[in-house]
Parts: structure tokens; C-alpha cells; sequence
């Protein structure tokens, strides 16, 4: 049986949600999040908006300078959740095994369905009867999902107003580059005869599990592209330790990981209860950037990114409350993180009285996604 998979990606959710309710923002630069007037931060931005720099994560007053013209929206994420879950329907009733990476994107094994008698592809012979065609190789496995896939974006079009970009592949890792590379309204599929090519010209940094230390690490020892990394003829692990057998694997479009078909919900947390009680901002800072900076650590090592960060306070009597915020880009920088920690307590105005104890959390971890295929 040869192995399919679809990677499917909502094009700009939040905001295209926004701009499919309100007709008059379709067009223009939609920034969803508060208003640069207040302290908050951006939760996601049009694709308008995003060619002025507006990222998720983003300071809203950053974002107003960026794009003077952008339209805030404050975001609604249970509408956005009911609409997710409108979607997944969809997506189930394909018969795939799914994984659902987060709010807006999901992986699709198709490949029982088309690695065998399938009716996704119908052959008419010479006496005009037709039926269902067994795919003789990778390839064709691969081609016989695009009339799936295709149906998929015509239903999530028509029924909800929504584009999606799809990306066809053999593996996890060829699927999501193949995603993201026509966004938005996209469909790509990239062959196992061609995936070698299709890699060359990407920058390292496309890769999955490549972070900003690695990428580094690589550019100083002359490796840019993952045609460099295709051709570098020592071992990987001088530059990017235990990462380097599979990172050279990657670079070849080799990709043996499952789909995580589980739905136990996955965080990383860090808590500091003080000695005494206190409400004395620098002590509160210090300490969220030092729980920042150690989930930003665990975050990298296991190659995951954020998309949700939570705070925890609790008081003298022991009364704990938590407050969350979610983007739809997803984060692993120690900054991010801090400062959404900081916009939580400031917006739900947390720190009303000396706190026993504080925490910082994030969840709805997913792959790291890098911002745009760069081609070099």
C-alpha cells in the first residue's frame, strides 16, 4: 500500500472569518486583535495586512504603525472554534485518519483509501464499463487524492465561504511544504520522483525542525538551501547534533512519521510559588520572563511551536484563576511568549492584590511552521 497524505491549512482563519461576516473588510487589511490605542496584541492578520509586516504575537500598537490603515477586529474565538469544528466535519466525512495540528489545519491519510480498489479514481475500458483503479506506484497513489482534494475546496467554498490551501504528498513533512507553497486557494502535489527537486531551491530554514539556532549554524558552515544540505558531504551532526541523520533525511524528502491520531490535549507549563506574597511589578516580570524563556526551550528541543498561552495566579486565600489568549501563528520565541504572558495580567487585571504564586503555559502544539517558503 503506498502512503498518501493530504495536509490542509484554512487560508488567514481568523481574519477570513472576519471578512467573510462583514463583506465591507473583504479587500483590506484586517488585523484581528485589540486596538493599537490599548495594550494588546495582535491574534492574527489578512493576508492584506500581512504583506505590511503584521504578524501574530505582534504588538497591536507595532501592527497600527506597520499598517496605518489596517482594520482592527477583536477577535471572537468561540465563533472561530464553531467554525473549526464545521470544518473538521467536513474533513471526516473524506474517510481519512486525521490528525488535527490546531484550529485551522489537519493532516489526511488517505492512504488505505487509494492504495487500494479505490472510487476516487473510475477507468473506462474498451467496452465502456468502468470501475474503481488500483494504483501501480507512489505516484499514482498520489494523483488518484487530487479529485478528494478538489471536492474538499469546492465544499469548504461554497458551504462556508472559506479557501484552503492543499498540499499532496507521501509524507507529513512534503504535505505541509507543499501547503504552503501556493497560498492562498492553493493545491500542490509533489510527486516522489520530483521531491528531491522540489527542495533544492528552499531555504533550510523550510524544514521541519529547523529553528533559528540551527539555521545559523548551517549559513555559517556555507549551507543556505536545502540543495546545500543535499550535497554537503559531511555529517550533519558536527552542525546540528543528534538532529543531523534526520535532518538529512528531510533534505531528501524522507519522512517516516505517523499521524498522531490521539486527541489528549498536549502543554508545556512552568509555575514559581514565592516565599512571601507580592504585587511588586519588576519581581512579576522577571520572573514570567525566566518561565518565557524556559518553555521557549522546551519548545525547541522537542521542534514544537505554540498557538495558545495561558497564565495562572493565585492568591493568599488560594483562590487561582487563568486566562488565555490564542494566534493563529504559531510561537516559540521567548519574547512572544513573554509578552502575551504580560498583556493577560495587565487585560484581566490579574495582579488586583499580592499574588502566592504565578505560572505560564502554552498548548495547541503543532510543527513548527516557518513564515514563508523563502526560494534562493
Amino acid at each position: 500500500m503506498f502512503r498518501v497524505i493530504i495536509h490542509l491549512d484554512m487560508d488567514a482563519f481568523y481574519a477570513s472569518i472576519e471578512q467573510r461576516d462583514n463583506p465591507s473588510l473583504r479587500g483590506k487589511p484586517v488585523i484581528v486583535g485589540s486596538p493599537p490605542t490599548q495594550r494588546g496584541v495582535v491574534c492574527a492578520a489578512s493576508y492584506e495586512a500581512r504583506k505590511f509586516g503584521v504578524r501574530s504575537a505582534m504588538p497591536s500598537v507595532t501592527a497600527g504603525r506597520l499598517c496605518p490603515k489596517g482594520i482592527f477586529v477583536r477577535p471572537r474565538m468561540d465563533h472561530y472554534r464553531e467554525e473549526s469544528r464545521t470544518i473538521m466535519a467536513f474533513v471526516a466525512q473524506t474517510g481519512a485518519l486525521i490528525e488535527q495540528v490546531s484550529i485551522d489545519e489537519a493532516y489526511l491519510d488517505l492512504s488505505e483509501a487509494v492504495g487500494r480498489a479505490s472510487p476516487l479514481t473510475v477507468e473506462t475500458d474498451a467496452t465502456g464499463t468502468g470501475g474503481p483503479v488500483v494504483p501501480h506506484d507512489a505516484d499514482e497513489a498520489l494523483f488518484h487524492a487530487v479529485p478528494l482534494a478538489r471536492a474538499l475546496k469546492r465544499k469548504l467554498f461554497s458551504e462556508r465561504g472559506l479557501t484552503a490551501s492543499i498540499g499532496i504528498a507521501a509524507n507529513k513533512l512534503l504535505a505541509k511544504l507543499a501547503s504552503d507553497f501556493s497560498k492562498p486557494d492553493g493545491l500542490t502535489l509533489v510527486p516522489e520522483r520530483d521531491k528531491v527537486l522540489f527542495l533544492r531551491p528552499m531555504s533550510v530554514r523550510a524544514i521541519h525542525g529547523v529553528g533559528k539556532v540551527t539555521e545559523q549554524a548551517l549559513n555559517q558552515a556555507g549551507i543556505s538551501t536545502v540543495g546545500d544540505l543535499q550535497d554537503y558531504p559531511a555529517d550533519l551532526r558536527a552542525l546540528a547534533g543528534s538532529f543531523g541523520p534526520k535532518l538529512k533525511q528531510f533534505a531528501f524528502g524522507e519522512d517516516d512519521r505517523p499521524l498522531e491520531l490521539g486527541d489528549e490535549v498536549k502543554s508545556i507549563s512552568s509555575e514559581e510559588t514565592f516565599l512571601r506574597d507580592t504585587d511588586e511589578r519588576p519581581a512579576l516580570r522577571k520572573c514570567l520572563r525566566e518561565q518565557a524563556a524556559e518553555i521557549s526551550g522546551k519548545l525547541k528541543r522537542r521542534r514544537l511551536a505554540a498557538r495558545t498561552v495561558q497564565v495562572k495566579v493565585r492568591y493568599s486565600d488560594f483562590t487561582t484563576l487563568t486566562r488565555q489568549v490564542s494566534v493563529e501563528e504559531p510561537i516559540t520565541e521567548t519574547r512572544d511568549i513573554y509578552r502575551l504572558g504580560c498583556y493577560l495580567l495587565a487585560k484581566e487585571k490579574l495582579v488586583s492584590r499580592p499574588l502566592r504564586l504565578i505560572g505560564l503555559g502554552v498548548s495547541g502544539l503543532g510543527e513548527v511552521a516557518s513564515r514563508q517558503l523563502v526560494l534562493l
